[in-house]
């Protein structure tokens, strides 16, 4: 396993972290959405990638994941890469070696962004020049959930007791509906599809909303 190399940052282009408004980013598509103030672990074993996370730890920085629209998580000749064009910036928070001899990570999200425009390098790692949105950041002012969403807090309560999910360590706030939202969206095995349009939303009522009706529809079909 090695890491090398830095990113390549187009010169007078500056590197986006969360305390920026726009920069140029590095990307890891996934077929995964991950929402602010969740965690996520990951098996780093791409030498793009080892060299991507190198320099998000040297440099107490970060990168996007964004989900897949085209193309697989692993490199391969000829296939092209394409992602959702909003996603989050993640910052490790802890790694080590696993057993299998690859790089574990565990990165937590700390704000959403739209991304403008991407390229590859060389290396074929996507460089995307991103774009912070209003909202769904870490720091957020908190908004009070009311007795109609105490269900939802209840189903949240009981998808986060599972060890795979409480050995991540998240801190959450159950009686904030956006931090709600977040995890719920998260944690409901939806489709990826439909995680990524709840992402996309501005409106922490409406996410909830949207989770509410996505429910009823799988207690729909499961009836």
């Amino acid at each position: 396993m090695t890491l090398n190399a830095d990113i390549a940052i187009p010169t007078g282009e500056t590197p986006f972290t969360e305390h920026t408004q726009r920069g140029m980013l590095p990307l890891f598509p996934l077929k995964s959405v991950l929402f602010p103030k969740g965690r996520l672990p990951l098996q780093i074993f791409e030498q793009r990638y080892l060299n991507m996370v190198r320099a998000a730890m040297r440099t107490e920085t970060g990168f996007g994941i964004c989900l897949l629209r085209e193309g697989d998580e692993v490199a391969r000749p000829g296939v092209h890469q394409q992602v959702h064009r909003v996603g989050t910036y993640v910052q490790v928070v802890d790694w080590d070696q696993l057993p299998n001899g690859l790089l574990g990570l565990t990165v937590e999200a700390r704000c959403k962004f739209e991304v403008l425009d991407c390229h590859a390098e060389k290396d074929q790692l996507l460089v995307g020049h991103v774009a912070r949105c209003a909202t769904d950041f870490m720091g957020e002012e908190p908004i009070a959930v009311t007795a109609e969403h105490d269900v939802l807090v209840s189903l949240l309560e009981q998808l986060t007791s599972h060890p795979v999910i409480s050995r991540l360590d998240m801190q959450i706030n159950y009686q904030d509906l956006r931090e709600l939202g977040w995890r719920l969206s998260e944690l409901i095995p939806l489709p990826v599809e439909i995680k990524q349009s709840l992402l996309e939303l501005q409106d922490p009522l409406e996410r909830v909303r949207e989770i509410e009706l996505a429910l009823n529809r799988m207690m729909d079909e499961n009836a």
